[in-house]
């Protein structure tokens, strides 16, 4: 049986959202300042830790501006994950966004964000 190999302090720790088992990820460098995952029961977790720690991405949602006084709000969403390092972007062009009504679910208000692959789309349908 080989010895378990000691990392010293966790770099950060998280808990997976990728399953309802939640668990409690310690992130490590090895000597090749490669990244351990210990505590993921499933690998699932390895791969979540690694997104999160390289490359994180979240959903954005908000609302828009409508021009129309009964629904002055419309809310909005990202199809996909969006990387975090546009999302203060998007979200001041959302908050400048003015929707025209009718205007369907799902509709893409904002198509392929900054070449992300990401839309942003309406979470409602408003004015029909």
């Amino acid at each position: 049986m080989s010895a378990r190999k000691d990392y010293g302090e966790p770099i950060r720790e998280m808990i997976c959202i990728s399953c309802p088992i939640g668990c409690h990820l310690q992130l490590f460098k090895d000597e090749n300042e490669e990244l351990v995952v210990k505590g993921n029961r499933c690998p699932r977790g390895k791969e979540y830790a690694q997104e999160e720690y390289y490359a994180p991405k979240r959903v954005v949602t908000a609302t828009a501006a409508t021009a129309d006084p009964d629904a002055p709000r419309l809310p909005v969403r990202t199809d996909k994950p969006l990387p975090k390092e546009h999302i203060n972007d998007l979200i001041s062009e959302v908050y400048a966004l003015e929707v025209k009504l009718p205007v369907d679910r799902g509709a893409v208000l904002i198509e392929n964000y900054r070449d992300t692959g990401v839309n942003l789309v309406s979470s409602l349908t408003l004015g029909k």
